[in-house]
């Protein structure tokens, strides 16, 4: 580990343990789901054990991944919010697929706030469509032709949520440091002014208001 006044903390343990508690419902789910919609994955299923424990255990699983994910939601709201900054740094996407960073970035950058804002939409629809089609406590007040339009809607937000979810683990991976923030929750200070100036500037400002204190 770097030497502590080289280093930022980006994830507190609390965000760390939750970001990991929604991954690993998601695998649960998404490779459950996957099971469910393809017979060629079929076998998908029995990573609950057994198709039938799945079937049961697949929609608490996706409920618990969802009320986890708001958490995140509240923890991360103001930082998600796209403004100026934001389309500086899109007009220079060249630049940043040769890993350079462009622009006045805070905590996050458009990509990483379509990714929050991409996840937030799927899972809302997940749970609401997942509700209709949930038997036996759900899907018995809901009309057949409604729990049809369910299901598509379903089978549609997971597979955006998982569209959604490769690229942002292969924008992990592709960013050197990226992971280690989520598993370790530090960054170096050269890795946060370089991709995160406007966010690096506001750390130096609170420790400088912490040193006058």
């Amino acid at each position: 580990m770097k030497q502590r006044n080289d280093i930022i903390i980006r994830h507190s343990p609390v965000e760390r343990i939750n970001h990991w508690a929604v991954v690993i419902c998601f695998l649960l789910t998404a490779i459950s789901g996957l099971g469910f919609f393809f017979p060629s994955l079929n076998w998908m299923m029995n990573i609950f054990g057994t198709p039938q424990l799945s079937r049961i255990l697949h929609p608490f699983a996706g409920a618990v991944m969802f009320f986890l994910f708001i958490f995140m939601f509240f923890r991360y709201f103001k930082h998600n919010l796209i403004n100026k900054d934001d389309l500086e740094w899109a007009k220079n996407i060249h630049k940043v697929l040769r890993n350079e960073e462009a622009g006045e970035i805070g905590q996050y950058n458009l990509g990483q706030k379509g990714i929050y804002w991409s996840v937030s939409l799927s899972l809302l629809l997940l749970l609401i469509s997942g509700i209709m089609i949930w038997r036996p406590y759900f899907a018995v007040y809901f009309p057949i032709p409604l729990i049809r339009i369910a299901l598509l809607v379903h089978s549609l937000a997971a597979i955006g949520l998982i569209l959604t979810i490769i690229v942002h683990a292969y924008a992990a991976f592709w960013v050197k440091g990226s992971v280690r923030a989520m598993v370790e929750g530090w960054v170096t200070r050269g890795w946060a002014k370089k991709h995160h100036p406007r966010w690096y500037r506001e750390i130096l400002e609170q420790e400088r208001q912490k040193e006058k204190e």
